[in-house]
């Protein structure tokens, strides 16, 4: 093992490029990471002991009192962590790995029915898969491993041989975790899911159905324009009904596979099907082809135990008591940083997130949420939560050129992709969810009745069939009103001045403008 210092506790102004918010001493997940030399991701959240007494939070930083300073050890940092920072799957299994079994043994083995003794035996034999050699434990109470005041818990599985409550909301496979944070518990208080059948609630059965018509095809337009696509309309529709139909299949591989021969169709430039091949997002350079990646994708080898954990903890916890954009949180962003396909994973991620709100019930009455319309209207908040999670990773995957211009990824990278935090991506998602029930959805309902309402007013006074009255209501949406001298001449050339004067009022006074 590497060590950097002769204690774990270290002053610090900086810590690996990011200043702290007062000089103090570096501790829990910090301080390990720093003394054995663990080459990861920093933890989005470090924590410091300050000179002072005072305890704050500031975006990145957790400032603790000299009376919360844990002993000098490698138990007392990691009791430290898993008391006041959560759970990092990642971190502590690059720990185990680092010290080693009979270090783990021994501190287990100096409080065997401590509370945290019994987690850290916990995590060291789920997360290596391996045993350690202890007996088990016989008498005592169970103790929930995820404390659920720090983070989003699963489904209790009781561990009897270390009587822990098992409350991961994943497996080991695929587990991502969520921090309980301000912003989250507000967005998960205001009970969004409610407030659509509110805003809902007396809507002509007529205008839902347009309206829920309208959304699809807005959000499977939005889906490929955030890919840069403009597809033509047969194609955006399809996948509109694809969107449509989201929640009523079980997630499986065939599922997915199912969906993503819809969003391609065509396979002559494209397999389809799963990687067979490394991956990655970016650019090439211009004269050489060499690769440029922004994000590298999961070893192709790996992908079949990634898709494997992200239905297993999908179905797992549909039923369960898990708040449903969280799940969806995990379940779309965990799919797009694998990229099990070689193309088509943007659109899949996004219909996963309408998938697990449709399944979980979080979505009712036949509405899509048209979330990646709104995501499209906040595309560079949306880039920046992708690169959140994919340029700190990068660093720590070894890859090579191929022949073919892509990349060899050459060293085990599988615990990037399974164990992570995506407590900005779930913020980002609850973000949009909120924007679109309380903005886009009522938005379009009301736009609809009040085009209802003109069109019955141009049906009473003037002889037009559907189509033209469709025609000119689009003109006055153009003109906020008004028709252009162009239209009033052209397609509308019939219209008298004061017939024009009479539609452009009465369009003015139902879409309330001045």
């Amino acid at each position: 093992m590497s060590i950097n210092n002769n204690c774990f506790s270290q002053k610090i102004n900086v810590f690996h490029g990011k200043a702290s918010p007062e000089p103090g001493e570096i501790v829990g997940y910090g301080a390990l990471i720093n003394y054995y030399d663990i080459k990861v991701p920093l933890p989005d959240m470090l924590s410091l002991i300050s000179e002072k007494h005072s305890k704050y939070d500031t975006e990145d930083w957790h400032v603790f009192t000299p009376r919360h300073k844990p002993q000098d050890t490698l138990y007392g940092h990691i009791l430290f962590a898993l008391k006041y920072e959560g759970i990092d799957l990642y971190i502590l299994k690059k720990l185990f790995i680092e010290v080693g079994k009979s270090k783990i043994e021994e501190i287990i083995l100096a409080e065997p029915h401590g509370k945290y003794s019994r987690k850290i035996w916990f995590l060291y034999e789920w997360l290596l898969e391996k045993k350690l050699n202890l007996d088990d434990i016989k008498i005592g109470n169970f103790v929930d491993l995820v404390d659920e005041k720090i983070q989003y818990t699963g489904s209790v599985n009781n561990s009897k041989r270390h009587r822990i409550r098992n409350n991961l909301p994943g497996n080991v496979n695929f587990c991502p975790m969520i921090r309980k944070t301000g912003k989250l518990e507000a967005y998960i208080a205001k009970n969004l899911s409610m407030q659509i059948d509110e805003e809902l609630k007396g809507v002509h059965k007529d205008i839902l159905m347009r309206t829920a018509a309208f959304l699809l095809l807005k959000d499977s337009k939005a889906s490929y324009a955030i890919e840069g696509e403009t597809p033509p309309q047969t194609r955006a529709q399809r996948w509109g009904k694809a969107l449509g139909q989201a929640g009523k299949n079980l997630l499986s591989k065939d599922e997915f596979i199912r969906l993503q021969q819809i969003v391609l169709r065509d396979d002559r430039f494209t397999k389809l099907g799963w990687r067979e091949e490394g991956g990655f997002i970016g650019e090439h350079d211009r004269s050489s082809s060499y690769p440029i990646p922004d994000h590298i994708s999961a070893k192709w080898q790996d992908i079949d135990n990634l898709i494997d954990g992200v239905i297993t903890m999908s179905n797992s916890l549909t039923d369960k008591n898990y708040d449903a954009v969280l799940l969806a949180t995990t379940i779309a962003f965990g799919f797009v940083f694998i990229h099990p396909f070689a193309d088509g994973n943007g659109r899949l991620h996004r219909y996963l997130i309408h998938h697990v709100l449709a399944e979980k019930g979080f979505s009712k009455k036949g509405i899509i949420f048209p979330v990646s319309a709104v995501i499209l209207e906040n595309i560079d908040g949306y880039r920046l939560v992708l690169e959140h999670y994919s340029e700190p990773k990068i660093e720590f995957i070894e890859w090579e050129e191929t022949v073919d211009h892509n990349v060899n990824v050459l060293n085990e990278t599988i615990d990037l992709y399974r164990y992570y935090d995506a407590t900005v991506q779930a913020e980002f998602l609850y973000e949009c969810v909120e924007k679109t029930i309380l903005e886009t959805i009522p938005k379009e309902v009301e736009y609809l009745t009040r085009y209802d309402e003109m069109k019955s007013f141009i049906i009473n006074q003037f002889d037009m069939p559907d189509k033209t009255i469709a025609l000119l209501i689009k003109f006055l949406d153009q003109g906020k009103g008004v028709l252009s001298h162009r239209v009033k001449t052209k397609e509308f050339e019939l219209l008298t001045e004061e017939e024009v004067e009479t539609l452009e009022k009465k369009y003015k006074d139902i879409f309330h403008l001045t």
